[in-house]
């Protein structure tokens, strides 16, 4: 199976006149201007150096509202791309953009052009939620939106964030219910962190508003990526990609941020299986076997889950063997083959 390769061009802040409570996207994208023409021609290229046709390539528009750029300089943007994607056989272009930048004229347009994804900012489908966020749309925008694009042969992709401005486990759980309803092909999970130069980072100060700890959003996103993995929906990424800005103590203030967050997730959502597994073999001894990569989320972050086990008592082994790709119990010297063992842990 080829490998997916994202060439990712961050547009900023363009196209989008609002300013939600948690937004300075010149700092999350890394980018503190526009790209012009030169550079985003010599930035697609860099990325299409050692490029062989082993991989599945989409040139990708982030960081801003793509269709809420000018239509002029939306058509200067897909022209470019369009004339990479011809010349390599790329898979296709990808675009974010808000829920109520969507309709019938604006999808028209992008079907001119190799437009394979777009992805929506949900963030939450609570309306306090949204209201406290300063999104300045409705919950029914985003559905709007997404029966506009399930009329297209575009890939949907939703995005959501937790721990917003009155936002609650509930809710966020909620909202990925939500989204699973909606049947999206991916879908990307962001804790809010706070950046620098926000109104969220004023409100922080005034004690308005605390970010989730990072276990906090580590337990919550541990109860929600399930949703998603069942669903068999792909989830592209959970967290924020690491940039020269993003990073505690640069461009975020505060708040869960954790360059491997979706290991930590992962961890936690595999340790919280293992106990269950061991609970249901009547709390009888297990030794696990993995290869090096499970077995590294076996053990955990700083060996945390190991320890954790060590410090329980529990009679649950870890043992490495690389010529298995799963993961196999053993209880009394046989091995338990009843046990459905999740495809994110295979």
């Amino acid at each position: 199976m080829k490998k997916k390769m994202i060439i990712p061009i961050f547009v900023s802040h363009q196209g989008c006149p609002n300013d939600c409570v948690f937004c300075n996207q010149k700092r999350i994208t890394g980018v503190r201007e526009s790209f012009d023409e030169k550079k985003i021609r010599n930035y697609i290229e860099n990325y299409l150096e050692d490029f062989k046709g082993d991989k599945i390539v989409e040139i990708a528009f982030f960081g801003g509202s793509f269709t809420g750029i000018h239509i002029n300089l939306q058509k200067h943007y897909l022209e470019i791309a369009k004339e990479y994607i011809e010349k390599y056989d790329l898979e296709g272009i990808r675009i974010s953009t808000r829920p109520d930048y969507i309709n019938e004229e604006i999808l028209d347009f992008l079907l001119k052009y190799p437009v394979k994804a777009v992805e929506l900012g949900v963030q939450s489908l609570d309306e306090e939620v949204l209201l406290e966020s300063k999104r300045n749309h409705k919950v029914e925008d985003v559905y709007k939106a997404v029966a506009y694009i399930k009329k297209t042969n575009i890939e949907l992709g939703l995005q959501m964030m937790i721990g917003l401005p009155k936002d609650t486990l509930e809710k966020s759980i909620n909202t990925a219910k939500k989204i699973v309803l909606m049947k999206p092909d991916t879908t990307r999970i962001y804790p809010t962190v706070i950046m620098k130069d926000t109104e969220l980072e004023t409100m922080y100060y005034k004690g308005l508003y605390n970010p989730l700890s990072l276990d906090e959003a580590i337990e919550w996103t541990s109860k929600i990526l399930p949703l998603f993995y069942d669903a068999n929906i792909t989830v592209l990424r959970v967290g924020l990609q690491a940039t020269e800005e993003v990073n505690i103590g640069k461009g975020i203030v505060a708040g869960p941020y954790h360059p491997a967050f979706r290991q930590l997730v992962e961890e936690k959502m595999l340790n919280e299986y293992i106990l269950k597994i061991y609970n249901e073999n009547g709390k009888r001894p297990i030794t696990i076997y993995a290869n090096q990569k499970l077995y590294q989320s076996l053990i955990g972050h700083k060996r945390k889950y190991k320890e954790f086990i060590k410090n329980k008592g529990l009679p649950i082994e870890f043992r490495k063997n690389d010529k298995i790709n799963s993961l196999i119990f053993e209880s009394g010297g046989k091995i338990l083959d009843d046990i459905h063992i999740p495809k994110c842990f295979r």
